[in-house]
């Protein structure tokens, strides 16, 4: 569909909404107009023009139907999750507001663990907040996630018609502002005597659409970069020998993710052109290069792994469309991308218009090898943007 046709739909929708009843106008009618004009409008996008969020349009459109609202508590979101392990071949979908990351397998379990023990205070507190935001498996393999349960708070299965007809059952999670956590679909025949289980024992006894959705806080703003000690902050940049110590890093900082790279040492970070994206997937498509695919929200990040093949715009998105793997960026949204040297990895990594990271990609690498060249080199290729870096690297008085 052309720009032009999707805008008169839009004003189509946004009529007919307007156009009900004053106070007769419940969310069920108003989502009613929207689809009419709108057939294929998300239920994200849906609820975003309707001024709700997606938890609350999905409940209220489906509690009695076609959607089940499910048990809530601390617990629930794992214990439901380490269920889905025997689904057996799912579809495992993780957005944020300008992607999302679609991946079709069966997930790996975790061998049982011997008991621990003879560890000190700190290092048994860090292991017992690390095993909350485990399920049971999910790490590597096909359907590679993870988890932070304690920003999971609504849960629904969903059963309703699809494509050609067939019946679609889901398991859909949701934070405490309604945004979507999680989804995931069964996949095969095998799955739904299991799903049907998991939907009979985690049942709320009240099928409510009455949601305490809470309203999500302002994003707070960045230190001001004329507070960092630039200096200071690049020369312990320089020392970091693993990747994982560079979200230390800025912790003692004080300095969000996208600012730590603009303030980085300039022989380890180059600023990219937002639309980078799209010559990093047609290329690794093209050439064949292994990647690694991070895109997650507040409560989950996925994993892909492997070599891309069809990349396309369509919809508004720059996409992968793999039979396995789907990947949808709203890359028109991107404002900032980077190409990112960290302890002898290199990954890249883009932005919004809020800061807030959309995806990052790395090239896939055995454990212990160097990354691969045909990585290096095509991240060397990408456009680099023309906007001057904003930070001088005098250190703060």
């Amino acid at each position: 569909m052309k720009p032009h046709q999707r805008f008169i739909l839009a004003l189509a929708g946004a009529m007919l909404i307007s156009s009900l009843p004053a106070g007769a106008a419940s969310l069920t009618e108003r989502y009613e107009a929207l689809r009419a004009a709108e057939p294929r409008l998300a239920l994200r996008d849906a609820a975003a023009r309707l001024n709700v969020s997606e938890a609350e349009l999905l409940a209220a459109n489906g509690i009695g139907k076609t959607v089940t609202r499910l048990q809530e508590g601390e617990n629930v979101p794992r214990e439901i999750m380490r269920r889905a392990l025997d689904l057996g071949k799912v579809m495992a979908m993780t957005r944020n507001e300008n992607g999302v990351l679609e991946r079709t397998g069966v997930a790996t379990k975790m061998k049982p663990q011997e008991p621990v023990t003879g560890l000190d205070a700190d290092k048994e507190k860090e292991r017992e907040a690390r095993m909350r935001n485990i399920a049971g498996g999910y790490l590597g393999g096909e359907i590679d996630l993870r988890f932070t349960f304690k920003n999971w708070t609504y849960a629904f299965a969903v059963v309703q018609p699809g494509k050609d007809g067939v019946l679609s059952r889901s398991l859909q999670f949701f934070d405490q502002y309604g945004h979507a956590a999680h989804k995931v679909y069964v996949k095969s025949d095998a799955g739904v005597p299991v799903f049907d289980k998991i939907v009979a024992d985690f049942r709320n006894p009240v099928q409510s659409a009455d949601l305490k959705v809470a309203t999500a806080p302002a994003r707070p703003a960045p230190k001001p970069d004329s507070a960092v000690d630039v200096k200071e902050f690049q020369l312990a940049w320089n020392e970091i020998n693993d990747v994982h110590q560079f979200n230390r890093l800025l912790g003692e900082f004080g300095v969000t993710r996208e600012q730590g790279l603009r303030l980085g040492p300039a022989d380890k970070v180059q600023r990219i052109e937002p639309l980078a994206v799209r010559q990093l997937l047609e290329q690794a498509a093209r050439q064949q290069v292994e990647i690694m695919a991070f895109l997650g929200n507040d409560a989950t990040i996925q994993i892909f792994s492997g070599k891309i093949n069809k990349v396309q715009e369509t919809g508004g998105y720059f996409n992968v469309l793999d039979p396995e793997f789907n990947l949808h960026l709203r890359d028109t949204s991107f404002v900032s991308g980077y190409v990112v040297k960290r302890a002898g990895v290199v990954n890249v990594e883009f932005y919004d218009k809020d800061g807030r990271e959309v995806v990052s990609f790395f090239g896939v690498r055995s454990r212990e090898k160097p990354v691969p060249q045909a990585w290096i080199d095509l991240t060397a290729a990408l456009p680099k943007a023309g906007a001057p870096r904003q930070a001088s690297v005098q250190p703060a008085q």
